[in-house]
């Protein structure tokens, strides 16, 4: 049993360390003591040790590399206790008349910092100012990336390419032949010399992508032919990519030319399934070169330290959209004065930034709705007889801040858990966010509880099981769509190559990964048998879709609340703020219109039954006029008015850049078009003409489950 307070992944790096340590001793004490067995037991174990933590630790040798015992010095060390038992052993003198031996292990590495020094040279080659998705790039001479053994993995490379030379000088241990350990050093010094030269191969001309200049030529010419409209830009962290994710289906609806324009070269594989072109452009330098384009606004779903940047161009408009809006105070950040314009849902929202007197004029202000929520059904009528109530917990995460009354669950989570899982005809689904325990440890350890406890439950239902063929046509579902929406990569691939094979999309994708991904919606709610509780902490299925399967939702005050309005169902939050009813009412509009619980969660019989009996719901009325007040009217439609303002903020710009132009006596630009100080870029040499594409590489390496959202 793992030792209190010790995770089992800290008891394998802790055990992996104690190996380690083992395997150097017996090294060292076989050369001291001329114990060849137990040199060649300590040796052996301690190459293969590290090309095991290579592989399945990569956290515990990023310590050790801190401390400066990275993998050069860990087998720099194993070959000088080698040189020293060879010392020991009569017969043979490796400083002597077998001196080749050390001078060939010299060899060796002088071969891998010369490999490494040419990786180094060829990845930055490869890395392109500009990264792309759904735009076909194939003239920046774009190409398959060399194995990753050889351009990005050097401690693996140094150890596979060892592992000769350690067996050759184990068998000069032991048979006290010096041509054993000759034979293995040749072969490690060929692996070697042979790794530079094909990884050297990328250095040819032939081979090389466009220089930075010319990749930046060709960003101008790219721009200048599609002509983009309205961009929608985001910059973030890695869990941070939903933010922009949910405007992926507004976009293409809109009139003009949308594009994404990202700033951190990793989000480029986090941004789901889209049509719409993706230009990531991580310098602030190259940014700049998007005021001599046709953009005319911006969508901002988020703000970052890196907002600030594309603000300084003076030619775009832009638009704080945001990614969700509740009464918490983030959703009145300061920061939204910055932008041209603040666009809300509806009215509630207006009011909110007026009381929050943080400097956002209300004329800045536009209520565009929610156009993401039509996948939304409206209510339909409680369960039917017989059916199970189906009770959605959706709480939010703990925040930046300590206040308990962000999120339920430390609190009250799972009380409210409890109590529903008492009644034996609910249907619990639980989809706690994603960020869930990421700054209070109580929070992930209430989570883990929480789900013990739905398990638990699970079991006692055990009485009904999956249909097998329901469970067949989700496996072909998923394959289906993970089809459309993935690409599988080599394991070598580097972001050029992903550029390759993500380039201008065949067809209308997006209709059919929508198409695609409801058919998957439809079989994974049919293959889990109607009784059991659900844990859903993938992406799939969406929020969304969990809330047509719900008659009710219990949340915390977050934009989930505000979402699951449209469809006028009842709901209730959690209050763990310390607030009495009353205030907490008042302070948070959102939940005017719900049921409030207790951290005791008392008061959940009564919701259920007030579910079950439309008779017994006195807040039909109240939510029915908070969706009017959250998310403004439904005609016209939201997608309507959030492209009406889009068109009205590209006048905006339109005007703003005329005048310009009149003041300055730059000619005048055409419509919707900002006309370029620099000179037309010129069109790149194709000095790769008729060069294959992979030419080869793709052969030398079998393909691997490395995949990416395209």
């Amino acid at each position: 049993m793992p030792s209190a307070g010790l995770s089992p992944q800290r008891l394998v790096q802790l055990t992996a360390l104690l190996a380690m340590f083992a395997a150097f001793t017996a090294q060292l004490a076989g050369a001291l003591f001329s114990l060849v067995p137990l040199f060649v037991i300590g040796a052996t174990a301690g190459l293969a040790l590290d090309l095991y933590l290579q592989l399945k630790q990569p956290g515990l040798l990023a310590l050790l590399s801190k401390v400066r015992f990275d993998v050069t010095v860990r087998q720099l060390l194993r070959d000088m206790l080698i040189v020293a038992g060879l010392l020991r052993v009569e017969g043979i003198h490796p400083l002597a008349e077998h001196s080749p031996l050390t001078i060939g292990l010299l060899a060796c590495y002088l071969v891998h910092f010369v490999c490494q020094a040419v990786a180094v040279v060829v990845r930055r080659s490869r890395t392109l100012p500009v990264l792309t998705r759904n735009i076909d790039a194939s003239a920046l001479r774009l190409s398959a990336a060399p194995p990753r053994l050889l351009a990005r993995r050097p401690g693996h490379r140094l150890l596979t390419f060892s592992i000769p030379a350690t067996a050759g000088l184990m068998g000069t241990l032991i048979t006290r032949d010096a041509l054993w350990g000759e034979i293995g050093i040749g072969i490690a010094l060929l692996l070697g010399v042979g790794g530079v030269a094909h990884l050297a191969r990328w250095l040819l001309p032939s081979r090389r992508p466009a220089t930075e200049k010319q990749a930046l030529a060709w960003l101008g010419a790219w721009l200048a032919e599609y002509q983009p409209t309205v961009g929608l830009y985001f910059s973030g962290g890695t869990t941070s990519a939903y933010q922009a994710n949910m405007w992926l289906s507004t976009l293409p609806e809109l009139e003009g030319k949308p594009l994404i324009v990202l700033r951190e070269r990793f989000m480029v594989q986090k941004i789901e399934a889209t049509d719409v072109p993706i230009v990531c452009i991580p310098k602030v330098a190259h940014l700049m070169h998007l005021e001599h384009s046709t953009l005319k606004m911006m969508l901002h779903p988020a703000n970052s330290g890196k907002t600030s940047q594309v603000l300084r161009i003076p030619s775009i408009k832009h638009a704080f959209i945001n990614h969700g809006e509740s009464d918490k105070l983030s959703s009145c950040n300061p920061y939204a004065k910055a932008y041209d314009e603040v666009w809300v849902a509806g009215p509630a929202a207006r009011e909110r930034y007026q009381q929050a007197d943080i400097g956002v004029e209300d004329k800045d202000v536009v209520e565009v709705g929610r156009p993401q929520l039509s996948p939304i059904r409206a209510y339909a009528g409680p369960p039917g007889p017989g059916s199970l109530t189906t009770v959605l917990y959706a709480p939010t995460w703990e925040g930046w801040t300590n206040d308990p009354g962000n999120t339920s669950v430390i609190l009250a989570g799972e009380n409210i858990v409890r109590e529903l899982l008492a009644d034996p005809g609910v249907r619990l689904l639980y989809k706690p966010h994603p960020m869930t325990g990421s700054v209070d440890p109580r929070a992930g350890q209430a989570n883990e509880r929480i789900k013990a406890m739905i398990t638990e439950a699970n079991i006692r239902r055990a009485d009904q099981r999956p249909d097998p063929e329901a469970v067949a046509e989700l496996q072909r579902r998923t394959a289906s769509l993970e089809r459309l929406t993935t690409t599988h990569f080599r394991a070598s691939a580097d972001e050029n190559e992903r550029m390759m094979l993500q380039g201008r999309p065949a067809g209308d994708r997006a209709a059919a990964v929508a198409a695609a991904t409801a058919d998957w919606e439809r079989a994974y709610w049919a293959s889990v048998p109607a009784s059991w509780h659900q844990i859903i902490t993938d992406s799939r299925p969406s929020i969304f879709s969990c809330f047509n399967q719900a008659d009710l939702l219990i949340s915390d005050v977050s934009s989930v609340v505000s979402d699951y309005l449209s469809s006028e169902k009842p709901y209730a939050v959690a209050n763990t703020s310390g607030l009495s009813e009353d205030e907490f009412r008042e302070d948070f509009p959102t939940v005017r219109a719900a049921t409030i619980l207790t951290p005791k969660a008392s008061g959940v019989a009564a919701l259920l039954e007030s579910v079950r009996k439309p008779e017994l719901d006195t807040l039909a009325r109240a939510r029915a006029e908070l969706k009017l007040h959250l998310l403004g009217p439904s005609d016209p439609p939201s997608l309507v008015r959030f492209n009406e303002a889009v068109l009205a903020l590209c006048e905006r710009a339109d005007q703003r850049n005329a005048r310009m132009a009149e003041r300055t006596g730059a000619k005048p630009a055409a419509p919707g078009r900002i006309v370029p100080e620099a000179d037309p870029v010129p069109a790149l040499e194709d000095t790769a003409a008729g060069e294959p594409v992979l030419d080869g590489v793709g052969a030398e390496e079998p393909a691997t489950d490395d995949t990416a959202t395209v």
